[in-house]
């Protein structure tokens, strides 16, 4: 144990001998390389300050040179302004002294007219006795004229046997006969044009009002046909003792007509809305198979809803397609509900959407607002699609709803000015009317029913070949003219004139027309030789 013990001591005085060594190795080692980075950061240091001398050199060399720059550009401003100044200086002198000259002219000119004025007052004077000398002179000429004219009346009283009183009271009678006569026959003509045009209006205005208002009267654009693939789904569509039908019409407001008609449905209206919220309740109906009431209320409710949004739609559409902005959107579904109203079978969108564009044309020729003109024509017949007010005509209703939702005062007396029923207060006021006339006028714009208008056709033929003279005679262009060919041997040049009016004048007189008919009589004479 001893030795153990010794032998471990002696091992850990060697171990602390050579650790002391090792220790002392590694100090020495750390020490060195802590010399070598402090020779290095010295360097660092010095390296610093020599280039930190070098930017202070250039530095100061940089502002030397700057404030060289400085004053260079300074002095050329100065001598600039100084250079404005005295340019400014030199022109006010001149205008100072063209002032100067001015005046002393002006002054010379008040001393030539203050001398020429007592020269004036001499002459004036002269002219005075002149001028009076004159007007006793033709004082003296007026009362020889005065009894010569009394001389003159007195004879001619004398060879008349007739005073001057008796036959102005004569002349005043035969002019009063020819006034009254002339009056009578323009009041004529008047009433017979009010007349031509009442039944016009008549038929529009009641047309409008069953569109807007139901009543118990029946046209001909109050129904809409629905086609069926067999008759046998009439039985479905009826129901069991009519219930189908019965819930159908409670939920549209229409009226169904199921008759012998084959594979075919009679939808009757006066709302064309409802009609075809009708239709397509039946189409969806007819293709799902399911038809019961509760299935009919379902289908008819989401229809509505659909319709609504494609209404929309076609608002949507149409502003974007005439370049119109701002529109309110009440508005814009008005102007998608004119998709489903018509005037004398003419489609009430497709309608405004023309007089739109011929309004835009006819503003921009005149130089107006184009843009504005557009917007107005577009709205002008708003008032035929809303039924909240029936008391009011279509145009001052749509006056009062494009007022309503904020449209500029122009537009507003635009749409309800266009039948003169508001004063046309600003420029494009009679653009819409005349627009709106022209897009109703035009030939095919609006429809007749066909009979009517083969008879009206064939009247307005007749009417001319009882003329005495006339060979041929044909109504063209829908009716609107009519070309009567007479023979030449039978009618002179000046006949023809007298023919014309007079056929005018009877179908204003007899017959029943929309617009008015140009009758155009025509008499040829033809050389014909033969060279043998």
């Amino acid at each position: 144990m001893i030795e153990i013990v010794i032998a471990g001591v002696v091992a850990l005085i060697i171990g602390i001998v050579i650790g002391k060594f090792l220790f002392k190795a590694n100090v020495d080692k750390q020490l060195q390389e802590a010399k070598l980075l402090e020779e290095k950061a010295q360097s660092m240091v010095d390296n610093a300050k020599k280039e930190s001398e070098i930017i202070v050199k250039e530095a100061s060399t940089l502002a030397e040179a700057t404030k060289k720059d400085k004053m260079l550009e300074a002095k050329e401003h100065f001598f600039k302004l100084k250079e404005e100044h005295n340019k400014e200086i030199d022109q006010r002198n001149k205008k100072t002294v063209e002032t100067e000259n001015r005046l002393k002219q002006v002054e010379q000119s008040l001393k030539d007219r203050l001398a020429n004025a007592g020269k004036q007052e001499k002459d004036n004077e002269e002219i005075k006795a002149k001028l009076q000398l004159q007007l006793e002179v033709m004082n003296a000429k007026q009362a020889d004229l005065e009894k010569a004219h009394q001389e003159h009346i007195s004879k001619l009283e004398q060879i008349a046997k007739l005073s001057a009183e008796d036959a102005k009271a004569q002349l005043v009678e035969q002019l009063k006969g020819k006034a009254q006569t002339e009056a009578i026959a323009h009041v004529k003509m008047v009433m017979d044009e009010a007349k031509l045009k009442a039944n016009k209006e008549a038929k529009k205005i009641i047309i409008q009002s069953i569109q807007r208002v139901a009543a118990e009267n029946a046209i001909e654009n109050a129904i809409s046909v629905f086609n069926l693939q067999s008759d046998d789904q009439k039985g479905q569509i009826i129901g069991r003792e009519g219930r189908n039908i019965r819930a159908l019409e409670a939920a549209t407001g229409v009226e169904i007509i199921v008759d012998d008609t084959p594979e075919a449905i009679v939808i009757s209206g006066f709302d064309p809305y409802k009609r075809e919220i009708a239709r397509l309740s039946l189409q969806r109906l007819v293709t799902d198979g399911r038809i019961h009431p509760a299935r009919i209320e379902e289908v008819v409710a989401k229809t509505e809803k659909m319709l609504e949004q494609q209404i929309m739609e076609i608002g949507e559409r149409t502003v974007i397609d005439l370049g119109i902005h701002g529109l309110h959107p009440e508005l814009i579904k008005i102007v998608g509900k004119m998709r489903f109203r018509s005037s004398y079978g003419q489609n009430l969108l497709q309608h405004s959407r023309e007089v739109s564009n011929l309004c835009a044309i006819m503003a921009s020729e005149l130089g107006l607002n184009a843009k504005m003109a557009k917007r107005a024509g577009l709205l002008h017949d708003i008032g035929k699609v809303s039924d909240e007010d029936p008391e009011l005509s279509h145009a001052l209703l749509g006056a009062k709803l494009c007022e309503r939702y904020g449209e500029h005062p122009a537009i507003v007396n635009a749409v309800g000015a266009h039948h003169d029923e508001m004063e046309m207060l600003f420029v494009i006021s009679p653009i819409i009317q005349a627009c709106d006339a022209i897009s109703g006028a035009r030939p095919g714009a609006r429809r007749e029913i066909m009979e009517s208008y083969m008879k009206r056709i064939a009247e307005l033929e007749k009417l001319a070949l009882n003329y005495n003279g006339v060979e041929k005679a044909y109504a063209i262009q829908a009716g609107r003219e009519l070309r009567v060919i007479v023979e030449a041997g039978k009618t002179s040049d000046k006949d023809v004139e007298e023919t014309a009016f007079k056929i005018a004048q009877q179908i204003q007189d007899e017959m029943t027309y929309p617009g008015q008919i140009k009758v155009t009589v025509i008499r040829e004479t033809r050389g014909v030789s033969v060279a043998k």
